[in-house]
């Protein structure tokens, strides 16, 4: 009588075979994940763009009405600027965190040169006189070297710049430039 030996059966799946599985899941999560967060980021900047459009023809019609722009306001929404925008608008800007700042800065507030008057829209990252941690910036190449008085911003006159202690050429983006 011969004996063959049959290989066995086996039921389920090796350690290896499911390393291997669980492996491959995160290398895809990690793929997607990068994908739809760099979509997030390009999603941030465009809602960003027409929010700041749609803010520049309000303060368009409000010059139109009154002759000249509204006074500067501290990460507030301008005075009388409200019966001009779209609901919903101020103050929160697009990114997680940030917030819209209308800046109305004449010349003697100006630090550096060029010192002349300056229109500008702000976005803003970081609370007023926090610390850098409380920040909390684009995930984007242009934000690599911000810091807390970086902002992006829609020029409308003047030689905008980030901040009215800061010289025009500090880390910040510029929509319309």
């Amino acid at each position: 009588m011969s004996v063959f030996f049959l290989p066995q059966r086996r039921n389920g799946f090796s350690l290896i075979e499911i390393l291997i599985v669980i492996f491959v899941i995160g290398v895809l999560a990690t793929i997607i994940f990068a994908y739809v967060r760099r979509g997030n980021e390009s999603t941030y900047t465009q809602r960003s763009k027409a929010d700041l459009v749609s803010i520049y023809q309000s303060l368009e019609q409000y010059h139109e009405d009154y002759g000249v722009y509204p006074q500067d306001a501290n990460r507030d929404i301008p005075p009388g600027l409200e019966v001009y925008l779209a609901p919903g608008i101020w103050p929160d800007a697009a990114w997680p965190g940030s917030v819209f700042d209308w800046d109305n800065w004449p010349p003697s507030a100006l630090s550096y040169d060029p010192k002349e008057q300056v229109y500008q829209i702000s976005i803003r990252f970081c609370p007023i006189g926090g610390p850098l941690s409380a920040c909390r910036f684009p995930d984007e190449s242009w934000a690599a070297n911000f810091d807390v008085q970086s902002a992006v911003y829609f020029c409308v006159q003047g030689p905008c710049r980030a901040h009215s202690a800061k010289p025009v050429n500090h880390p910040s983006y510029c929509i319309n430039c």
